[in-house]
């Protein structure tokens, strides 16, 4: 989820309808996904104080954009996702385990070209539920959605060389390695180098034709 924006500025803060229904129109409302074990939903404001406490611990946000430092500022984020999703430019699902009601990680997704031609996505998820299969379901919905719904040709992710679970996670979906960008990630101080990956609709025709694992 490197370089994958988290945005921190005043708006004004509404309160969101909790109950988000699916709608065909991902720009009017995000609709709800969900697959093995888990739900995506759009993020609610109600949602702050959780994600502030799982996405903001040092093993988390080591190697993503830095996070919003407080619930005040998750809220803001929470916000500005709702008003860049309206604009059609973004979009971003909160990750809703079975049995919880709050979001505990979330996916991105920006336009990289207009009309989502190409796009990047990026993702963070707290600490107790890596393992747990919920990345990979998670995932397999977004890239659903993605090619299926928004009509991406080419999505892309990048992550540090250090961040082996990222990349890890990245290549057991069907991403493919294009190459080293380096020093393009500056954290803490210090540029790191990052892997650039990409799945493009005929991968994603492959994969499924060849009975790679799909959520529904």
């Amino acid at each position: 989820m490197e370089k994958m924006p988290f945005v921190d500025q005043p708006a004004a803060l509404t309160q969101m309808n909790s109950t988000i229904a699916v709608q065909s129109d991902w720009r009017h409302k995000l609709p709800v996904l969900t697959g093995s074990g888990v739900t995506l939903r759009e993020l609610r404001l109600s949602d702050a104080p959780i994600l502030f406490a799982m996405l903001s611990t040092e093993e988390v946000a080591r190697f993503i954009s830095p996070p919003p430092t407080s619930v005040e500022g998750f809220q803001r984020f929470i916000a500005w996702t709702h008003s860049e999703r309206s604009a059609g430019r973004y979009l971003c699902f909160g990750i809703v385990p079975d049995g919880m009601d709050a979001a505990v990680g979330l996916f991105q997704v920006r336009q990289a070209a207009p009309d989502f031609e190409s796009a990047e996505w990026g993702f963070a998820l707290g600490s107790p539920y890596w393992g747990t299969g919920l990345f990979t379901a998670g995932a397999q919905l977004v890239l659903d959605f993605s090619f299926d719904v928004i009509g991406v040709h080419r999505l892309e992710a990048r992550a540090a060389v250090q961040n082996g679970r990222g990349n890890g996670a990245l290549r057991k979906i069907g991403a493919l390695q294009e190459g080293i960008l380096r020093r393009s990630f500056l954290r803490n101080g210090a540029y790191l180098d990052q892997v650039l990956w990409a799945i493009v609709a005929t991968d994603r025709q492959s994969l499924r034709s060849a009975g790679s694992p799909s959520v529904h």
